[in-house]
């Protein structure tokens, strides 16, 4: 694997073998060897960020190496210059970089022309880090997701759920899809998913009957913040006790964070399940130290 882009890219045993890596690290944290050592690694973010910023400092650094953070006000891409071009220059200074921006397509130029393994930390098409936390957490706590029913309620063609498609094409889960029409897949996209295991629905409630796992995510994602009106069409999308009341026995609720009490997820429920929500954030850092370590060309064994 020479970058990571996407769960679109990867296939299941890409997947399998990312989160036995990402397993071992957690298990070993500061026993493990450290692949990244002399090298420094880009964090180039236009986007705001908590858990992704931190979460790729502190995993870069257990690794050995050193993480430099630009945001866009710090290098010329804020003032216009081509991607390309911050890319060729990096990539004759630094051993790779993490991305958080915008386009999808930013991440897919800048690892073509930089030469050096490159991984998307966010875009408004996918979020493959959040994912490989998400199934490592799902792992942990249920044993894994064969047989399972798992839900995502909100936003139906945001880069979390676009994510979780293609998890599901890859792993064969069945994944339901709950989100207002204007929100949903435009069929060309479910055309080229061509995965019989993932529906889309407009109604809640039968997407959670029976569903192991419930995901959520904010309703307005980054940069969508003006768009209040478009908060009204998800009434009646809140995860709330209600709404869990068919789900499975043992269920249990993700969400990505930040989360908007209230709104995509009463309080209730998300304190009610916070031990595997934040379960879950903390597996951001062990599942991007998985991928950091199959970039790097090392191993996730305990050093000895």
């Amino acid at each position: 694997m020479s970058h990571f882009l996407s769960i679109e890219q990867l296939g299941a045993n890409d997947i399998h073998r990312l989160l036995d890596s990402a397993a071992r690290l957690k298990a070993d944290r500061g026993r493990h060897a450290q692949p990244l050592a002399g090298q420094t690694w880009a964090m180039i973010f236009c986007k705001s960020s908590t858990r992704t910023r931190v979460s790729f400092e502190v995993g870069i650094r257990e690794l050995g190496g050193f993480p430099m953070f630009l945001s866009k006000n710090d290098i010329q891409l804020g003032r216009g210059e081509p991607i390309k071009d911050t890319a060729r220059v990096l990539g004759r200074m630094v051993h790779g970089a993490v991305i958080r921006t915008f386009a999808q397509q930013e991440v897919v130029d800048f690892a073509a022309f930089s030469g050096i393994p490159t991984i998307n930390a966010l875009t408004d098409d996918e979020h493959p880090c959040q994912i490989l936390a998400d199934l490592l957490t799902i792992r942990e706590v249920l044993g894994g997701w064969e047989g399972r029913r798992i839900a995502f309620v909100g936003d139906g063609f945001s880069n979390m759920t676009r994510s979780w498609m293609w998890a599901a094409k890859r792993l064969g889960f069945e994944l339901v899809v709950a989100s207002p029409p204007s929100c949903q897949p435009p069929a060309e996209f479910m055309q080229a998913l061509a995965a019989p295991n993932v529906t889309v629905t407009a109604d809640p409630v039968a997407a959670v009957e029976g569903a192991a796992v419930i995901n959520t995510d904010v309703w307005l994602s980054m940069g969508q913040e003006e768009q209040q009106e478009k908060e009204l069409e998800f009434a009646g999308f809140e995860v709330n006790a209600s709404l869990l009341s068919g789900a499975a026995t043992g269920h249990i609720v993700l969400h990505c964070l930040p989360a908007y009490r209230g709104k995509e997820i009463s309080d209730e429920v998300l304190e009610g399940h916070a031990a595997t929500i934040f379960q879950q954030a903390e597996n951001r850092l062990h599942a991007q130290k998985a991928v950091l370590v199959e970039l790097a060309g090392g191993d996730a064994a305990p050093s000895t």
